[in-house]
């Protein structure tokens, strides 16, 4: 089989290729909305345009949710967040980027004021684990409502 040859030069197809954007951890969202609706948690929305793009905001209590996948976001379970083999010092540089501003976001959001509650994908599988932290998050915010009790 021949290969075509790239129409971009290397640096060129690299700038192409960062533009791409993901649209979400679309899996990992969706369960956590099933976990909400289950629990009757009410109040949240998504697409929220604060720093650090939060997965789910309770915009009047000032809870923000995240949900880390596994792999992205450098998880210390034991295979959950194995390192490529291949060009091995980017992937390295890359997760250890996004661990970083990981930290950056949740110090950001906390001093200014909101809660901030960090889920990881494979906590997703233990759903009352994950709905005690986040109403615990949302009750000391101050939310008053019976759902959250």
């Amino acid at each position: 089989m021949r290969r075509m040859s790239d129409v971009f030069s290397a640096k060129k197809r690299s700038y192409v290729m960062s533009r791409i954007r993901g649209r979400g951890n679309r899996d990992t969202e969706l369960r956590m909305i099933k976990i909400f609706r289950a629990t009757q948690i009410t109040g949240w929305r998504r697409g929220s345009m604060l720093f650090g793009r939060p997965d789910f905001v309770f915009p009047n209590i000032r809870v923000a949710v995240f949900v880390d996948g596994c792999f992205w976001h450098c998880c210390r379970e034991p295979g959950h967040s194995k390192l490529p083999r291949n060009n091995a010092a980017f992937w390295q540089q890359k997760l250890q980027s996004n661990v970083k501003r990981d930290r950056l976001v949740t110090r950001t959001l906390r001093k200014e004021g909101w809660a901030v509650v960090r889920v990881w994908e494979h906590d997703l599988r233990h759903a009352t684990r994950c709905v005690r932290r986040i109403k615990k998050a949302l009750e000391n915010q101050g939310c008053r409502n019976r759902n959250f009790k």
